[in-house]
């Protein structure tokens, strides 16, 4: 049996807000491992630090306390002006409200994290139809999101995360606004992006019907985590 790989280390990690005089503990003490081509999934309501969670283990924010070790560099480590193209090259992200670009069509949105680069515009042209034909969208290439369904606006919204060839992508309630038949299909296609591609996949959610999908879940209350269940 070959060894299991961490891709994600966090160790004692902590996150603290001021509000005013208060201080709000949004992660307390968090230690876990992602392992190289696994679905994790964290569950848990509004409000007990999910997102909050996926964005210290991402490089997006950093632990008051504690250290997060992202494919083998420590995230406090890093200096500020290379992190944005490690994360970048690193990882994708996927929001529950698609955060597409208005003006731009199918295509151009997919294209849209490689700009400014070195690559030509042809190269880029070719990998934004391979990462659309990988989500089924290519037929839509020239539409605007405005003329797209809320399926295919996620299915878009992926297809731009996966455009850089990550090796894990993050998303944050990636069904949440989508109907249940739409979501489980978005995550059928999470689920077969890491099986053909052995992206690592993490998903926050609320939702306790997108827990099948996960190799691992963890429950996360008050900003603490503990593991929920394991897929059969």
């Amino acid at each position: 049996m070959s060894q299991k790989v961490p891709i994600i280390i966090a160790e004692n990690v902590s996150k603290e807000y001021r509000r005013g005089r208060e201080i709000v503990k949004a992660l307390v003490k968090v230690n876990l491992e992602v392992y190289e081509g696994e679905r994790v999934c964290f569950f848990g309501p509004s409000g007990s630090g999910k997102t909050t969670l996926l964005n210290v283990l991402s490089g997006l924010d950093q632990p008051t306390n504690g250290r997060v070790i992202l494919d083998g560099s420590d995230t406090r480590e890093l200096d500020e002006r290379i992190f944005p193209k490690i994360r970048r090259e690193k990882i994708g992200f996927i929001f529950q409200d698609f955060n597409l670009i208005p003006d731009l069509t199918v295509i151009e949105n997919v294209s849209s994290p490689l700009w400014p680069t070195d690559m030509k515009s042809k190269k880029i042209e070719e990998l934004a139809i391979s990462v659309l034909r990988e989500v089924d969208m290519v037929d839509r290439k020239d539409h605007l999101p405005k003329q797209l369904s809320g399926g295919e606006q996620q299915r878009t919204a992926i297809a731009r995360a996966l455009i850089t060839k990550p090796k894990i992508l993050f998303a944050d309630e990636p069904t949440g606004n989508l109907d249940s038949n739409t979501g489980l299909e978005i995550m059928n296609l999470l689920k077969k992006i890491n099986s053909h591609d052995k992206t690592t996949i993490v998903v926050v959610t609320h939702d306790e019907n997108l827990l099948k999908f996960a190799n691992r879940v963890f429950e996360v209350v008050d900003g603490k985590i503990s593991l929920y269940k394991r897929s059969q």
